[in-house]
């Protein structure tokens, strides 16, 4: 029985090269991750002034998962361990640096070089990233330990959209009452054998049935009672003849056709059998489902919680939008587009907060709970009044900073206390990019939808060559003419009206230089509804 430290390359000088650490583990200690922390400074007591600040709390530039969850840095004590768990500990990539480059300028004392950030880490601005991490990694670490949320109860008529959390069992079958499918006239079927239009046979009309209505004492041979669709069949009636093969003369009815058991009378259970899983836990409720669950009367259900979200768009330059550009001012697109983005992935807007480049008022509006998700826009990148990777890392764990795709390289993630923050490009092409491909599978995740692209895809052949490098993903608009695929843009972050002039977009390899003239590529279409 043990627990398992696992210590990053940047660390082992100081652990004699061990990588992993076996603690032993006997249901009494140890209990915390500080007590499996402890029996690793013991054994290597240089390790401790490299993990721990002076107050006892993780560096901000490391982040220690337990099995797939991140720790709090400052919840050491409070995060309990089991038997078996795995605790690894690694190097926050931050200014697009690797683990061995966010142990650089941290000395043997703990503290940060000179010219260094207060909490260690490399300050990119005005510097530029020396590295910038693989995209694919990038959604892993955004991914990590990310489950959905709780369920809250809504009423059924207002859960379109939302993610059921259990199943639903029908309590009732529905229908419940055997009820006429046509309006006609019920009876017994064996009254009607042999009957034709040249030889109708009679019988005697004793009542009529409503829907909604009660269907009397029943009927009993030779009598027949006058019925609508939906309403309650009699006791002793077991069809029910179509108005089109009757002849109704008030107490008496002529019938020209005959009718085998059951015929136009639907069973009780016929849509919905009691006991019957109507509706599986997972399922994103259609409105055909709303009637369904109303149908058998659940009135209120049990759906994953929304992710909420707060977006802070930074910027001295930034008017509101409805303002008309002014001098050297802009109006924020970001805004309108990432609302719109939010509501379709699920998720709740919160606020908006339109911030200055204001080192304080970014920081409060980073501090103030509420929101499961805050993303912040401009102020991410490497110029003088980027204030937000440094926040981010002296308030949380600035997980990366700078990722291998174009546009938007200035990327970044972290964490503050409960908080996901993202750090989004301000040109409005990287935000929007950036917002799809890192920010979307991870609300979608919280909120108990499938984590998928809200594109249709189609493959084409490239009408030319689309040139990229090695290691770096380029998100490139698209225009589709005559059955292949012509590159429109593959720079141009500010220009967001190539996304409404292209069609749509695909995404070059990873690992290629690019694709070849004639090659299939999949698209992505901006477009998720056609038109008429």
């Amino acid at each position: 029985m043990a627990v398992t430290l696992h210590i990053p390359r940047v660390f082992r000088r100081f652990t004699e090269q061990t990588a992993a650490l076996t603690v032993p583990f006997d249901g009494s200690g140890p209990g915390t991750v500080r007590d499996v922390l402890e029996h690793a400074f013991q054994r290597f007591p240089e390790l401790r002034e490299r993990v721990l600040d002076r107050d006892g709390h993780l560096y901000p530039y490391l982040v220690l998962f337990r099995n797939d969850e991140t720790v709090l840095r400052t919840a050491l004590e409070e995060t309990t361990l089991r038997d078996g768990d795995e605790l690894e500990l690694v190097g926050a990539v931050v200014g697009g640096c690797s683990e061995t480059a966010a142990g650089e300028g941290v000395p043997a004392s703990g503290q940060p070089a000179s010219g260094q950030p207060a909490s260690g880490l490399r300050d990119v601005r005005m510097r530029g990233f020396r590295q910038r991490l693989p995209l694919a990694t990038a959604v892993e670490r955004v991914l990590d330990g990310v489950t959905p949320l709780a369920g809250e109860e809504v009423e059924t008529v207002r859960a379109a959209g939302r993610i059921l959390v259990d199943r639903v069992v029908a309590r009732h079958p529905v229908p419940g009452f055997r009820r006429s499918a046509m309006d006609g006239f019920a009876l017994r079927a064996e009254d009607s054998f042999g009957a034709t239009d040249y030889d109708p046979l009679t019988l005697r009309v004793v009542g009529e049935v409503l829907p909604g209505g009660d269907p009397g004492p029943g009927i009993r041979s030779g009598e027949a009672v006058r019925i609508m669709t939906g309403a309650p069949v009699p006791d002793g009636a077991d069809a029910v003849l179509k108005a089109e093969e009757a002849r109704d003369h008030g107490d008496r009815v002529e019938v020209l056709a005959q009718l085998p058991p059951g015929k136009n009378v639907g069973r009780i259970g016929e849509d919905i059998a009691l006991d019957d899983e109507v509706l599986p836990a997972g399922r994103r409720l259609r409105p055909q489902d709303i009637g369904v669950l109303a149908s058998i009367g659940v009135g209120r259900v049990r759906v994953r919680r929304r992710p909420r979200v707060r977006l802070l768009i930074t910027g001295n330059e930034l008017l509101p939008p409805g303002s008309e550009p002014s001098g050297a001012r802009i109006v924020d697109s970001n805004s309108p587009v990432l609302g719109a983005l939010l509501e379709r992935d699920g998720a709740v807007l919160e606020s908006i907060r339109r911030l200055p480049d204001e080192r304080e008022a970014i920081r409060a509006a980073l501090l103030e709970p509420g929101v499961d998700v805050v993303i912040g826009t401009g102020g991410s990148s490497v110029g003088k009044e980027d204030f937000l990777p440094g926040l981010v890392s002296e308030l949380g764990a600035l997980i990366f900073h700078g990722i291998a795709m174009r546009p938007s390289a200035p990327t970044g993630f972290g964490r503050i206390a409960e908080r996901a923050v993202y750090l989004l490009p301000g040109n409005p092409v990287s935000c929007f990019a950036a917002y799809d491909v890192l920010v979307r599978p991870r609300l979608q995740r919280l909120g108990g939808r499938v984590e998928r692209w809200p594109y249709p895809r189609l493959e084409a052949p490239l009408g030319r060559r689309i040139v990229s490098q090695v290691g770096r993903v380029d998100y490139v608009r698209v225009r589709l003419r005559g059955g292949r695929v012509e590159p429109l843009a593959t720079s141009g972050a500010s220009i967001l009206s190539s996304t409404t002039r292209a069609d749509g977009f695909l995404l070059t390899p990873e690992g290629s230089e690019g694709l070849a003239e004639g090659e299939t590529a999949t698209i992505f279409l901006y477009e998720t509804e056609r038109a008429g």
